[in-house]
């Protein structure tokens, strides 16, 4: 398996890719200072309200920095298409111990866990989450495609669906808050579960990306990938 097209024929030129993985590097690392603020939080904040939900969303951002560290390891190497295959491995395992662990955590709450109390900083990191993870996931994503780096677009996968926790999580704690409905939260969990086991399996076979196209405009690819196993990057506006 192969993740950056060394060829400039098929993807950016050298500068363009210089460019390109600093942009990433800059990216994984202002994942990785969000995403231990975040953690530091919600696992206060859910040890306080006694809420599990809380606590699984701080675990999952450690989850996620290591996800993202794997790519901050990837492209501090010298060539980052030599490490490639392992770091799409480390996201891999990231989302199935994601996957695992919002499963077991919400049969818990479904058969009968203690009940959360209301949680002021929750709500307001659950907020802050659906504001910042959306736009450094399409950050990292855009700029991976046009790389033609799997792992990069990986790991933006892994940061979207943090987004998707966290709207789950302001749902959950939102619907208990106001109608006690302490069941909401885990149901919707076990469906961003079910979407972590997807994109895992992706990132095992390396399917998230593939060999960018020839030539860019603007600085964006001109027509998206080549194999169109991944949607094309979009051109900047004007």
């Amino acid at each position: 398996m192969t993740g950056l097209i060394e060829s400039s024929e098929a993807g950016p030129a050298p500068d363009r890719r210089s460019l390109l993985s600093r942009r990433v590097r800059l990216l994984v690392a202002a994942t990785i200072t969000y995403n231990v603020i975040e953690a530091v939080l919600a696992i206060t904040a859910g040890t306080l309200a006694s809420s599990t939900a809380l606590i699984g969303f701080g675990l999952d951002s450690v989850i996620e920095i290591s996800s993202a560290a794997a790519v901050a390891w990837q492209f501090a190497g010298p060539d980052p298409r030599a490490r490639e295959k392992v770091a799409l491995r480390v996201i891999a395992v990231s989302f199935f111990a994601l996957a695992g662990y919002v499963t077991v955590e919400s049969v818990r709450s479904l058969a009968g866990g203690a009940e959360a109390q209301h949680s002021t900083l929750g709500l307001a990191l659950a907020f802050a989450s659906l504001a910042i993870m959306p736009l450094l996931s399409y950050a990292q994503r855009r700029a991976g495609r046009e790389l033609g780096s799997r792992s990069a677009v990986a790991d933006s996968k892994q940061t979207l669906l943090c987004t998707y926790l966290s709207a789950v999580l302001l749902v959950g704690l939102g619907l208990n808050s106001l109608f006690g409905w302490s069941w909401a939260d885990p149901l919707a969990a076990l469906v961003i579960a079910a979407l972590a086991v997807k994109e895992g399996r992706e990132a095992w076979r390396g399917e998230l990306c593939c060999a960018p196209v020839a030539g860019t405009v603007d600085g964006a690819t001109s027509a998206g990938c080549a194999d169109g196993c991944c949607t094309p990057v979009d051109a900047p506006s004007t």
